[in-house]
């Protein structure tokens, strides 16, 4: 017969003030601590270690997964959608220059589709980059 926990694990602050409470144990004993573990059919404890990693990486705030709907420390995410400004304009903002390693004077061709516009970024000898422009084509 399996026994199951009753207790729920550590989670967040709480979680974090326990780990550094347990200083210099295990990792596995911390996690046993939190309340990570279950027992088998035959009442040997086993622990739950990526459960106790994941929640550990949570209470720090640190994102893994874009999907996720919260910024924590990595400040804004973006949101690959943007909105004509009053005055015509379209702001690209950082996050995406960041994300694609551009750096100030990188020069772009702008082609215009019937409902969309595409940016082909230029070469230093001021071809359009076929590399970039085949991948959009995909």
């Amino acid at each position: 017969m399996s026994k199951k926990k009753t207790e729920q694990p550590l989670v967040g602050e709480a979680l974090l003030e326990k780990v550094k409470e347990l200083g210099n144990l295990s990792r596995e004993d911390k996690a046993i601590a939190c309340g990570y573990y279950t027992h088998t059919k035959n009442g040997v404890k086993r622990v739950n270690m990526m459960k106790f990693l994941n929640a550990l990486i949570e209470a720090e705030g640190i994102q893994l997964d874009r999907k996720q709907g919260r910024n924590g420390r990595g400040g804004r995410s973006a949101s690959y959608r943007i909105t004509v400004q009053s005055n015509g304009n379209l702001l690209i903002g950082a996050a995406y220059t960041k994300q694609m390693n551009l750096k100030p004077g990188d020069e772009f061709e702008i082609t215009l589709g019937r409902k969309h516009i595409r940016l082909n970024k230029i070469d230093q000898s001021g071809d359009v980059d076929e590399e970039d422009e085949e991948a959009l084509e995909d």
